[in-house]
């Protein structure tokens, strides 16, 4: 069995989120997803509209997902990758080469944004009334 594993915020679910479980999944057979916790979005610099048992619960009921986990700081990623027995490390492209160092462990694959939307797009066009 194939297992791959992505990482993500996952704040106000929208079709870009969708299409990255889509993608990760098709890599592999069991998909592990890493939500980041409040604590660590906060050390990140990221204020969430949903508290993290929301976006996991969210993140929990997409058919592609098997497995969910607490992202709860940026040094667990190799653990994680060891302790669920993962082969792909995949994210988003605009992470392109920062996880590079994962590939004594798994591969790595940098998986192309959904053009047009974010979730920091999407909050600045709540904030200005857009």
């Amino acid at each position: 069995m194939k297992k791959v594993i992505t990482y993500g915020t996952f704040d106000l679910f929208h079709f870009g989120h969708l299409e990255l479980l889509r993608r990760a999944k098709e890599l592999g057979d069991f998909l592990v997803v890493a939500v980041s916790t409040d604590e660590f979005n906060i050390i990140k610099g990221k204020k969430c509209i949903y508290p993290f048992e929301h976006r996991s619960k969210i993140v929990e009921a997409i058919q592609y997902v098997d497995k969910v986990i607490p992202e709860e700081n940026w040094e667990q990623k190799r653990m994680d990758i060891l302790s669920n027995k993962i082969q792909i490390f995949t994210i988003g492209d605009d992470w392109k080469g920062e996880f590079d160092k994962l590939s004594d462990i798994c591969d790595i694959i940098y998986i192309d944004r959904t053009k047009g939307i974010s979730t920091s797009n999407l909050k600045d066009n709540l904030a200005s009334g857009n």
